[in-house]
């Protein structure tokens, strides 16, 4: 018979500097970031077993006070953090577009390729986040689990569970706040994976 597991993940809210490129850098939730998260988090059944957050303020910070609020077990796990984006870091598209236009639209048309200067490789992203997702799906296996984490951790995430390659990944609209779940069906010889829904539950 089945084990089914369900792993909920829901990207931070709005920081102080969000039309930048926050990446790596530590950037806190802005007051209305820490209010969409509060209000989503009204949505949902609460019935998760177990969080796991990236390390970064934006995420850690919600992460750790809901799990005291609701006593549900919280860890961190490095590898769901935002990719690097070198020298591109905590600047904004706008000003990257005066200065290095070239550089930002060959990086959006096939980001595979092209890497921020003194950036993180996409595929080297992929494989971190890859490698947390498969221990996660295994050792929660049967249970409720919420990642909090970014905007580019989720989208790799969607790119593999429907099979998409890694360059579709800008083709996901994942807004502050928004949660999609993931349904897995365990069984001896494989497991089935599928997105239930990209709209609060």
């Amino acid at each position: 018979m089945p084990v089914t597991s369900y792993i909920d993940l829901l990207r931070h809210g709005e920081t102080t500097n969000h039309t930048h490129y926050c990446g790596s850098t530590d950037i806190p939730l802005s007051t209305n970031g820490w209010k969409q998260m509060w209000t989503v988090s009204k949505t949902l059944p609460l019935d998760w077993d177990h969080i796991i957050t990236s390390p970064l303020t934006r995420c850690a910070a919600f992460a750790k006070i809901f799990s005291l609020h609701y006593v549900i077990p919280c860890t961190v796990d490095e590898r769901i953090k935002e990719i690097h984006f070198g020298d591109w870091e905590n600047r904004s598209a706008s000003e990257l577009m005066q200065v290095d236009s070239d550089a930002l639209t060959r990086f959006w048309n096939n980001p595979t390729h092209y890497t921020p200067p003194n950036g993180e490789h996409l595929s080297g992203f992929k494989k971190r986040v890859l490698s947390a997702w498969h221990d996660i799906t295994i050792q929660y296996t049967g249970t409720r689990t919420l990642l909090i984490t970014h905007g580019g951790v989720i989208r790799t995430i969607l790119c593999h569970v429907l099979h998409y390659p890694i360059e579709r990944a800008f083709e996901f609209k994942i807004e502050h706040a928004t949660i999609q779940r993931i349904q897995i069906k365990h069984t001896k010889s494989q497991n089935h994976i599928s997105l239930i829904t990209n709209k609060p539950i």
